[in-house]
């Protein structure tokens, strides 16, 4: 697999979680979905989930299967956010690695076809969605409406090194939310 396979997503929104619409989900035949949880579903270092967040879970789980997967090691803060949302959970994922990810797929007993990879980091949560064969879906990251820094770092050098190494991957400003290996837009 080339590069630009691996950190190619099959969608990218230009907005967090909470903009992916059952609609989209269907549209795309999945049944469940993989979410990645540090500035996908919360803020780094947040414990608590938002009433948004809440609703949205309650809205994707009637289409689709749920679980969490994270790099983060911390049962404290991990399980308390997958408990307070009904949902199962894997922790210490060290994403790109397969291996949680692949138990998670397990535990909702669907086709790896049928089944999303969503997170807000193509070296971790996309590479390893695309590693596996799933659909990846990359989304803006939520950050605490109190950090002092408003760009993501992280992500945008990982965007740059993405379109050095030939991923068609459109700069925050150039982004749109839509479908960049299909023309169902």
């Amino acid at each position: 697999m080339t590069w630009n396979n691996l950190l190619q997503p099959d969608l990218i929104l230009e907005a967090p979680i909470l903009d992916l619409t059952p609609g989209m989900i269907q549209k795309y035949g999945l049944k469940g979905l993989v979410l990645d949880v540090d500035e996908t579903l919360v803020p780094m270092k947040t414990a608590e989930v938002s009433t948004e967040l809440r609703g949205w879970i309650e809205e994707i789980r009637k289409v689709a299967s749920l679980c969490l997967v994270s790099n983060n090691i911390s049962e404290n803060r991990i399980g308390g956010i997958a408990r307070s949302l009904d949902l199962p959970y894997y922790l210490g994922a060290a994403k790109p690695s397969r291996r949680k990810i692949r138990a998670a797929l397990q535990q909702m007993d669907l086709p790896v076809n049928e089944v999303g990879m969503v997170g807000d980091r193509l070296f971790t949560d996309v590479v390893a969605g695309n590693r596996l064969g799933m659909f990846t879906i990359l989304v803006d990251p939520i950050i605490h409406p109190g950090a002092a820094l408003r760009s993501h770092p992280i992500q945008n050098l990982e965007v740059l090194i993405s379109q050095i190494l030939g991923v068609s991957i459109p700069a925050k400003k150039q982004r749109v939310t839509g479908v960049h290996k299909s023309s169902d837009n």
